[in-house]
């Protein structure tokens, strides 16, 4: 596996333990070397791995939490940091995300996670495609 899927691989990591509500996941996923940070829709930054993995738990502790999908998950790979942008699906709407890595290692840990409003949406015929390095 080349970085570039294996950042791709640690970014569906994070959405998959994001379905499955799976904390211990995603705690794995975040840094413990390096400082992070997380914006999610509507709040305001958070910094720092307690305050992080807190809002996290906090939001898969709840159960009216949207079931969200990666969409069209594209991957910029600079050395051992990396940035995925892609598309949230929730609901048939859709949100723009930002995912930054860094390798610890021979591992992708997050450090950054931030989605907000878009008024893109991922193309229907670009979803079977690989993802493409820009």
């Amino acid at each position: 596996m080349d970085e570039r899927e294996a950042v791709l691989f640690a970014n569906e990591a994070f959405y998959r333990a994001f379905a499955d509500r799976d904390m211990g996941a995603l705690a794995e996923l975040w840094s413990r070397q390096h400082a992070v940070a997380c914006i999610h829709p509507g709040w305001p930054p958070l910094f720092g791995r307690d305050d992080v993995l807190q809002s996290w738990q906090a939001i898969l502790g709840n159960p009216n939490s949207p079931a969200i999908r990666c969409r069209q998950a594209r991957a910029m790979v600079h050395g051992d940091a990396a940035v995925v942008v892609c598309y949230e699906e929730i609901d048939g709407r859709f949100l723009i995300a930002s995912n930054a890595f860094v390798r610890e290692g021979r591992v992708w840990r997050m450090t950054h996670h931030q989605a907000g409003p878009t008024s893109g949406q991922p193309e229907a015929e670009a979803e079977s495609e690989p993802p493409r390095v820009h």
